[in-house]
């Protein structure tokens, strides 16, 4: 269970209450959700989840988040269960990374989470917030005064719209964000997790940014989005110039991955427009990088 200790200069400390059992001391990053919002039913929503000491730390909402949590623990993922989702960081505002932001507020709380959920984003996050739980305020109602009676505390959500540097610790984690470029959203955060035992920079959606190589330089393992430079040529002439100005190429995060060094690069959030994974892995390898390099599937764990 988490307790909020205080909140001071944008930085939320909390302290984990004792779990039921102990969990082993490591650190485990689970790819809940690898997909974009082209409808593919073996991708989830974007989704992403740090899990350290059996605490589990969610970044982004994309679609069928919770589930996945589910189909997390049922391989054996320690910790990861819906009602231990306390935490969650969101990268951007987009659709496809916050239509599962409901399902992360409700269904926990159906289902036993012991309390408030603590979320962390960019500008409007609070609007948003608002806006979920008025829509669905008779859903709330029934499940609190009904015969669920349901713990209220489970209804809390407290949204912390962000800015940049340390944003959230505790004695698990360190999370810093920074700003990337994602088009023309005013607000779109990467996050650099800091574990005991491990590094992790996750990019949200970006095009090319000096910013992942300063956050990364060597860390553990590198989380980023991509689109196949082949398959963009495949896109009308008239479509390229979105996606150039708001994702990243496999031939410049080649660029990107030689000057961040992470020890693991992962792709996530793959735009493959008809190239399969084996050409996107070739693509990057094709333009200079050296380094080790996976292309991730829904409730892979590294």
């Amino acid at each position: 269970m988490l307790a909020v200790a205080g909140w001071a200069g944008g930085i939320v400390s909390q302290t984990v209450a004792a779990a039921p059992h102990a969990f082993e001391k490591k650190t485990e990053v689970v790819m809940l959700g690898t997909g974009t919002p082209y409808a593919d039913p073996d991708r989830s929503g974007p989704a992403t989840a740090i899990v350290v000491h059996g605490t589990p730390y969610l970044i982004d909402c994309g679609p069928g988040v919770v589930r996945r949590v589910a189909q997390a623990d049922r391989n054996g993922v320690a910790g990861l269960t819906p009602q231990r989702i306390g935490v969650v960081f969101i990268t951007h505002l987009h659709s496809d990374h916050t239509l599962g932001y409901p399902d992360v507020m409700l269904t926990p709380a159906v289902i036993g989470r012991p309390g408030a959920l603590e979320v962390y984003g960019p500008a409007g996050l609070n609007d948003m917030t608002a806006a979920i739980r008025q829509a669905w305020k008779k859903d709330i109602d029934i499940r609190l005064h009904g015969l669920e009676h349901g713990n209220p505390k489970a209804y809390v959500v407290h949204p912390h719209e962000i800015k940049a540097g340390v944003v959230y610790r505790d004695e698990n984690v360190t999370v810093t964000a920074f700003p990337v470029k994602h088009g023309t959203w005013d607000e779109s955060w990467g996050y650099r997790f800091d574990t005991p035992e491990k590094s992790i920079v996750i990019s949200g959606d970006t095009a090319p940014t000096d910013a992942i190589a300063k956050n990364c330089h060597g860390c553990d393992v590198l989380i980023h989005e991509v689109y196949s430079e082949a398959g963009l040529l495949r896109n009308p002439e008239s479509e390229r110039e979105y996606y150039r100005r708001f994702h990243t190429s496999t031939m410049e995060l080649a660029k990107i991955a030689e000057a961040a060094k992470p020890k693991l690069l992962v792709l996530d959030h793959v735009l493959f427009w008809k190239s399969t994974p084996e050409d996107v892995l070739n693509e990057i390898k094709a333009a200079g990088y050296t380094g080790k390099v996976v292309l991730a599937n829904d409730l892979d764990v590294f």
